[in-house]
C-alpha cells in the first residue's frame, strides 16, 4: 500500500480550481451573509453567539475523538479567558482548560504566525499530565515511534485492521518545517481553501504520539477565523464533522491512500463546511431570534421592568409566563405586574393564551 505522503510528488497537493469554483463561492457567499447577520446585533447578543459557537466547537472536536467533555466547564473555561459577564459559572478541570487554551490561541489569535513552538505550546494543554489515558505520551516533542510505526487503527487486537500508516518520525522534522512555511507563505489561495489543505496535511504527516487529530481542527479553525478576518466564530466546523464522523474518516482514509491530486477531499470539506453555515442558523436561533425581536420592537416605549421581563422570556425561560410569576421575576406587586402586562397586550408585544381563568398566560406575538 502507498499512501499520500509515499508519492514521488509529495507534499506538492494539486486540486482542480475549476471544480471547486462553484462551492467556493458559495461558502464565501454564505459566512458573509452569516457575519453581516451577526454585526447587525448588539454587542451582548454577539458575545452570546460567539460563547455558544465556541463552547459546541470544543466539545464537538473532543467527541470526534471519543472523549466526552463537561458543557458546562467548557463553558465557563470560555467564558473567564474572554471577560464575559456571564452567570451560572463553574470551575473547570484542567484536562477542559487546556483544550479551551488552546482552541482560543488558534481563533482569537488567529494572525499570529503558526510555529513549532506554538504548536508544542499547544500540544502540553492537550496533555497536561503527559499521559493519554493509562498511556505515557510524549508531550510538545514530535514523535519518536518507539513503539513502531505511527498507525490508525481498529478492531479488535487480534483482527485489527489499519486505516493510516503515517511517515516514520525521523522525517518529521523536515515535513513540519514545510508545513509550517507553506501556512505562513501566501500562495495566493483562499484561506478557505488552505483550512482545508492544512487540515489534510497536518493530521496526514500525523506529528504527536496522540492528539493530532484535534490540532490538525485548531489549525483548520485558525485558517477559516483568517478567511473571515475575524476572532468571532459564528459557525463550528467541528460540530459539523462530529455529525458526519464517518464520512469523514471515509473520506481521510480514502485521500490518504490515493495521489497527490485532492480535490475530491476539498470538495467534501467545502460541502462540510457548507453545511456548517447552514446549521448556524439552528444552533444560534434563539440567539437571532432575540435580536429581531428587539429590532421588530426598538420604537416601543418600554419601561425597566419589562425590559428586564422580557429579557429573561426571550432567554430560555421555562413554563408559562404569569402575571405571578412576572411579579416575582420584575419584584414588584401583582396589580403593577398586570398593568405592565396589559400595556404589551395592548402594543401587541404579548398576547393572551388560550384558557384564561385564574391561570391566565401569555406568550409573545410571533
Amino acid at each position: 500500500m502507498r499512501y499520500i505522503w509515499q508519492q514521488t510528488n509529495w507534499p506538492d497537493l494539486r486540486w482542480r480550481n475549476e471544480d471547486l469554483v462553484g462551492q467556493l463561492a458559495k461558502v464565501r457567499h454564505q459566512q458573509g451573509r452569516l457575519l453581516g447577520r451577526m454585526e447587525a446585533m448588539g454587542f451582548p447578543l454577539r458575545e452570546e453567539a460567539v460563547l455558544h459557537t465556541l463552547t459546541e466547537d470544543v466539545l464537538k472536536s473532543s467527541e470526534i475523538e471519543g472523549e466526552i467533555l463537561d458543557k458546562d466547564q467548557v463553558r465557563s473555561s470560555i467564558a473567564r479567558r474572554l471577560g464575559l459577564d456571564v452567570g451560572g459559572l463553574v470551575p473547570a478541570d484542567r484536562n477542559v482548560e487546556g483544550v479551551v487554551e488552546m482552541m482560543l490561541d488558534a481563533t482569537q489569535h488567529y494572525s499570529e504566525r503558526l510555529t513549532q513552538k506554538r504548536l508544542f505550546a499547544w500540544h502540553a494543554a492537550l496533555f497536561p499530565t503527559a499521559y493519554s489515558g493509562m498511556r505515557k505520551i510524549r508531550v510538545a516533542k514530535w514523535r519518536d515511534d518507539s513503539e513502531g510505526p505511527m498507525q490508525v487503527v481498529s478492531g479488535a487486537i487480534d483482527r485489527e485492521k489499519v486505516h493510516y500508516e503515517a511517515p516514520p518520525a525521523e522525517a518529521l522534522a523536515g515535513e513540519m518545517k514545510q508545513f509550517l512555511k507553506w501556512f505562513e507563505t501566501n500562495q495566493g489561495t483562499d484561506p478557505v481553501i488552505k483550512a482545508g489543505v492544512a487540515h489534510l496535511w497536518f493530521v496526514t504527516i500525523h506529528p504527536f504520539d496522540d492528539g493530532n487529530g484535534r490540532i490538525a481542527r485548531a489549525v483548520a479553525d485558525m485558517a477559516l477565523a483568517r478567511s473571515d478576518n475575524t476572532a468571532q466564530r459564528f459557525y463550528s466546523m467541528s460540530a459539523r464533522i462530529r455529525a458526519e464522523r464517518n464520512d469523514y474518516y471515509n473520506m481521510l482514509e480514502k485521500t490518504q491512500k490515493g495521489d497527490v491530486d485532492i480535490t475530491h477531499w476539498l470538495s467534501w470539506f467545502l460541502a462540510c463546511l457548507q453545511r456548517a453555515l447552514d446549521g448556524a442558523d439552528v444552533t444560534l436561533g434563539s440567539v437571532i431570534g432575540r435580536a429581531e425581536f428587539w429590532q421588530r420592537h426598538a420604537d416601543v416605549a418600554l419601561n425597566e421592568r419589562q425590559r428586564a421581563v422580557l429579557l429573561r422570556f426571550l432567554n430560555n425561560f421555562e413554563g408559562k409566563l404569569t402575571s405571578s410569576k412576572w411579579a416575582i421575576l420584575a419584584k414588584t406587586s401583582q396589580d403593577t405586574a398586570s398593568r405592565d402586562i396589559a400595556d404589551l397586550v395592548k402594543k401587541r408585544i404579548l398576547m393572551k393564551d388560550e384558557g384564561g381563568g385564574r391561570s391566565t398566560s401569555y406568550s409573545l406575538v410571533g
